[in-house]
């Protein structure tokens, strides 16, 4: 299912706008320690993956995750009440640390993979993509210990 998704290049792609990725970008950082603890997450073309803990079950998080950028969507397209998600997600039970790592890194490395960018941190709308003010290797500013 997910080389399906990854590899799609028709149908409902959606997400490739950047006001609606932005959108459902802030929405899932939202609900962040409110809903579940974000881990990891992309916004490829025509699906989204998020890697997260939930303090609820999952249905009752991502019907309002569904609900409130499906409407926002739905605004930015001028389609305000149609259909914008699949009415079902693919959920899965995280049983393991190696386990995590490999779904951790196989989302992150979702957009390389997709041709879409080189390095998973060029991808803007995902967990990989660099925070201005979250410190990045390349503004880390320490004193070496003499």
């Amino acid at each position: 299912m997910d080389r399906l998704l990854a590899d799609a290049r028709v149908g409902p792609t959606c997400l490739r706008i950047p006001e609606i990725a932005s959108q459902v970008v802030e929405s899932i950082q939202y609900r962040h320690l409110i809903e579940y603890d974000l881990h990891r997450f992309v916004v490829m073309p025509n699906h989204v993956h998020i890697l997260v803990t939930p303090f609820q079950p999952v249905s009752a998080f991502m019907h309002s995750l569904k609900r409130f950028t499906a409407c926002a969507a739905n605004r930015t397209l001028g389609t305000t009440g149609q259909p914008f998600w699949q009415e079902e997600s693919y959920d899965r039970l995280v049983r393991s640390q190696l386990e995590f790592d490999r779904i951790a890194k196989y989302i992150e490395r979702n957009p390389v993979d997709a041709g879409l960018v080189t390095e998973p941190a060029q991808f803007r709308w995902s967990s990989a993509w660099p925070i201005a003010n979250r410190p990045q290797v390349s503004n880390l500013h320490y004193k070496a210990s003499s």
